[in-house]
């Protein structure tokens, strides 16, 4: 009986060290399991030029309003809204019928005027070669050379007059005087338009997109610090700055600056700067807002790090920096623009030797033991 006992409690022994054991070997499998495996790399470091961003809007270089001199009915609109259209194009026809007869008659005038005059010459020829044998008064020797002059001066008013009615017959026909986009009518055909008397009637709008203008504004001290921190300006501009819509999948266009302002506006302390680029191939539109990166300086040491290995908290933004101990820190950095549309400049907060969390952000937090994968 005793026998029995003492194997049974040695075989109680056993099972009990052999749970112990692989509890152990368990505690220390899962404890290896825990380190959690994150990729972790060092920032780029290369040079880079530093831009600026301002608001801007879209402006076309010209914008001319089509309109209407005369009085009369629209016979003819020669063109869709929307349309584009070149320069000499006729766009409008306003009836002719009144301003055609308004020509005839000053034709006729000046014709009366042209006979008239020559009436007047030849008689003054004639009576200045009968003054000569005294066969007439003097008196009607000057009576003869004032109707010439006063005949000179009625065919000068007749050409003027037909010079003007047909000036006026020509506005009739009314012609684009830019190339370019025309906005919606004003005056269908049928409809009456009154122009004269000095208050032309507005029939249409032309939009010439191309080259099209950038307008953005910038602070005076803003312009006074890259003044001297930019190498690459000649006189007053930057050789080329770059607008972006604000569909972020429009590409980049490159801009040539071509106008700053001479003064700094008092109400908003900003100058105006304006910058000119080829719109052929993009087709953009008049009044269409975009921001204008603007180049200032270089830095040939710039640290850069993939814009999705950081984050934003309230106090802006942040990475998660492994140490040589493999220790997760939290570190607040300070970045500027966004480069080659997926690197972020950091200013300060990282150096070129430390190693940041590139994935998972989720996944880690500050005071967390890692184990690093070199990216």
């Amino acid at each position: 009986m005793k026998t029995i006992k003492f194997t049974s409690l040695i075989i109680i022994v056993l099972s009990t060290m052999v749970f112990f054991f692989s509890c152990k070997e368990k505690s220390n499998k899962n404890s290896n399991n825990s380190i959690l495996k994150v990729s972790v790399s060092k920032p780029y470091v290369k040079p880079i030029v530093l831009h600026r961003e301002y608001p801007a809007y879209l402006k076309s270089n010209n914008i001319v309003d089509v309109v209407g001199r005369v009085n009369g009915y629209v016979i003819k609109q020669n063109f869709s809204s929307g349309q584009y259209i070149n320069e000499g194009d006729l766009l409008y026809i306003i009836d002719p019928t009144i301003y055609e007869n308004n020509v005839n008659q000053a034709e006729a005038n000046l014709s009366s005027a042209e006979a008239t005059l020559d009436y007047y010459e030849n008689n003054y020829q004639r009576m200045l070669e009968a003054s000569k044998s005294d066969a007439i008064s003097q008196i009607d020797l000057i009576q003869a050379e004032t109707n010439v002059r006063t005949a000179k001066a009625n065919v000068k008013n007749a050409e003027s007059a037909l010079k003007t009615a047909r000036t006026t017959l020509n506005y009739c026909y009314i012609k684009a005087p830019i190339s370019g986009f025309l906005t919606t009518s004003g005056a269908g055909e049928g409809e009456y338009v009154s122009g004269s008397d000095g208050n032309p009637f507005k029939l249409t709008t032309i939009y010439n997109n191309d080259p099209m203008y950038a307008y953005f504004n910038i602070e005076d001290n803003q312009y006074l610090m890259i003044r001297l921190q930019s190498q690459n300006w000649e006189s007053s501009l930057p050789k080329k700055v770059y607008v972006n819509m604000q569909e972020g999948n429009f590409p980049s266009i490159e801009a040539t600056p071509n106008y700053i302002s001479p003064f700094v506006n008092l109400k908003t302390g900003t100058l105006t700067l304006r910058a000119y680029f080829e719109n052929s191939k993009y087709d953009l539109k008049s009044g269409m807002y975009c921001t204008v990166s603007l180049p200032y300086g270089e830095d040939e040491n710039a640290i850069l790090i993939p814009d999705a290995s950081t984050a934003t908290d309230q106090l802006g933004r942040y990475i998660y920096v492994v140490d040589s101990n493999n220790i997760v820190t939290y570190r607040h950095i300070e970045v500027g623009e966004i480069i080659n549309d997926s690197l972020i400049h950091v200013k300060s907060g990282l150096s070129p030797d430390e190693r940041f969390v590139t994935k998972a952000l989720l996944k880690v937090r500050a005071g967390m033991k890692v184990e690093p994968i070199n990216n």
